[in-house]
């Protein structure tokens, strides 16, 4: 049942609240969400040969990414805490960018779009953070959903 306005996060006097999924069906939910890190070609070659001072940032994003994941009920406040039967994340670096994209999944009540996109943004940040001694220019940009499946609302999938 919807709140205030149709937002599930309202109550009907507007006030915030965790919604009760207790009524909905247990099913195998899965999301994948994407963002893109912009960086200087020359910050781009480092990460590709190794050569980043601070050490081995694709490896330390994608656990940064996953850690997040599993932790995302504590940081977004009206998330609810699931058993993540997976998460993935890779990051594949380019001429000017790093394009990450993570993957959760579980067999639950409520879907796992947040957890794919948290740890897609801490996996993200964790290569800025690695990287901004020697690129105070980065971006991070895009971040989004790109896809979703299981639950009442079926399959979705990003167009563009």
């Amino acid at each position: 049942m919807s709140g205030a306005d149709g937002f599930t996060h309202l109550d009907e006097d507007g006030k915030a609240r965790m919604v009760d999924v207790g009524g909905k069906d247990v099913t195998r939910r899965r999301a994948v969400a994407r963002a893109t890190v912009r960086m200087e070609a020359a910050t781009a070659e480092a990460l590709s040969a190794g050569t980043v001072p601070k050490g081995d940032v694709l490896a330390v994003a994608r656990v940064a990414g996953i850690q997040a994941a599993k932790r995302t009920s504590e940081l977004v406040p009206l998330c609810h805490p699931l058993m993540l039967s997976s998460v993935t994340v890779d990051l594949v670096v380019g001429d000017d960018r790093v394009e990450v994209e993570a993957a959760a999944e579980t067999v639950d009540r409520t879907g796992v779009e947040m957890e794919a996109l948290t740890a897609c943004a801490v996996a993200a940040l964790t290569v800025y953070d690695m990287c901004k001694a020697l690129d105070r220019s980065m971006v991070v940009e895009g971040l989004g959903l790109w896809e979703k499946s299981g639950g009442r609302s079926g399959d979705w999938k990003r167009s563009d």
